[in-house]
């Protein structure tokens, strides 16, 4: 099947099977993040740093471009006041993800197990590092559902909310997927754990991508009038694992600049994908 012909397959789908699809695509390349431990014992913590910023970057500008822009673009055309479905539902994401934070069990890379956060647990250390990823691929994945929720509202006159919006999304977040996977399987084979066992914990941190999207496109499918809502959703959840998570980690060992500079590389990448592709 050559390139004109899979795109044209792929914009044939149903928008909750593309989404489907995207996220399983970003599950697919933190995949292929964690099986570098079948390659190597250790990496660079400058290049996992500079990783965790590029990521940071791109979870920044995927916010504002893919976000927050289209949603107050909505909120205009459906003669709401511009900014406030946008801060409102942005607000909302930044709280819930905080409420899971508080409560889900997590470890973030870097720290000691008695550091973990969330409700005490026994949960052993790998399971506590894989949980601290799964928490922020989801809102990657809902964000990529809710995107290609949008593109299928009919909407938006602005154009600002394509299946090429879509897509480039949802490759800017599989790119940044890449240094996740490894950040989990990396330190656990580090530690002495198992080359398959490592991947597997590294893989089952991107396994939320997949029904996160769905959920996302079948929410804005079926209620439309929450789209503007739930784009700044999206986008107050991964700025809040961003600011929580995502650029902490990344400067704990002492490389800001390296991070500094890999979140400005991953800022511009996913404005790039999103200005050209979408």
């Amino acid at each position: 099947m050559g390139e004109t012909q899979l795109a044209q397959w792929f914009l044939s789908l149903h928008p909750v099977m593309q989404a489907f699809l995207a996220g399983t695509w970003c599950w697919i390349t933190t995949s292929v993040g964690a099986a570098v431990v079948f390659s190597k014992k250790k990496v660079s913590r400058k290049f996992l740093d500079a990783a965790l910023g590029f990521a940071a970057g791109v979870m920044i500008a995927a916010s504002i471009w893919s976000l927050l822009e289209p949603s107050m673009e909505m909120a205009d055309s459906l003669g709401l006041i511009k900014w406030i479905p946008a801060t409102t539902g942005f607000i909302l994401g930044a709280l819930t993800i905080r409420l899971a934070d508080a409560y889900v069990p997590h470890l973030h890379l870097g720290l000691p197990k008695e550091e973990a956060e969330g409700v005490k647990t026994t949960w052993r250390r790998a399971t506590l590092l894989v949980m601290a990823i799964t928490l922020h691929n989801i809102p990657e994945g809902l964000a990529v559902g809710v995107l290609f929720g949008a593109a299928a509202s009919g909407i938006d006159p602005t154009g600002t909310a394509t299946v090429a919006a879509a897509i480039a999304l949802a490759i800017g977040i599989s790119i940044q997927n890449l240094p996740e996977g490894m950040a989990v399987s990396m330190p656990l084979r580090g530690e002495g754990v198992s080359r398959w066992l490592s991947f597997n914990y590294g893989q089952l941190s991107g396994i939320v991508n997949p029904p996160s999207a769905v959920i996302g496109a079948l929410a804005v499918i079926f209620i439309q009038p929450i789209l503007p809502y739930a784009l700044g959703f999206a986008a107050g959840a991964m700025i809040f694992v961003v600011v929580e998570e995502l650029i902490p980690t990344s400067q704990r060992a002492g490389n800001t600049d390296i991070a500094t500079l890999g979140t400005v590389i991953g800022f511009c990448v996913m404005m790039v994908l999103d200005i050209s592709l979408g």
